[in-house]
């Protein structure tokens, strides 16, 4: 890998904007993580491989969420078409780690 020297301004709020070549060189795009680390008075920028966070009251609330389904329970106020929707497709396993391909509106 060449070497590539660039300088950032830190701001006051102790912030920085990694330079464009950095970026390039890293790979990195919006939301991507790096890591900081120390090594005398030298400061090391890596990229940081994706590292799923779990929330656990998101895990929690899925978890529910899944029992009702499951149970047909609070769903009766939901549109029929998708309540029915919803109970067939308790049929298909899903796999939750199953990469998602395409655009997925929200």
């Amino acid at each position: 890998m060449s070497t590539i020297h660039e300088v950032a301004t830190l701001t006051s709020k102790g912030q920085i904007t990694l330079p464009k070549p950095i970026r390039q060189a890293l790979g990195l795009d919006f939301g991507g993580k790096v890591a900081f680390d120390l090594l005398g008075s030298q400061v090391v920028v890596s990229r940081v491989e994706n590292q799923e966070h779990k929330d656990p009251a998101i895990a929690g609330f899925l978890s529910l969420l899944e029992q009702d389904i499951q149970t047909g329970q609070h769903l009766t106020n939901l549109p029929e078409g998708l309540v029915r929707s919803m109970l067939a497709a308790l049929k298909n396993p899903v796999d939750l780690d199953e990469e998602i391909v395409g655009d997925v509106a929200l």
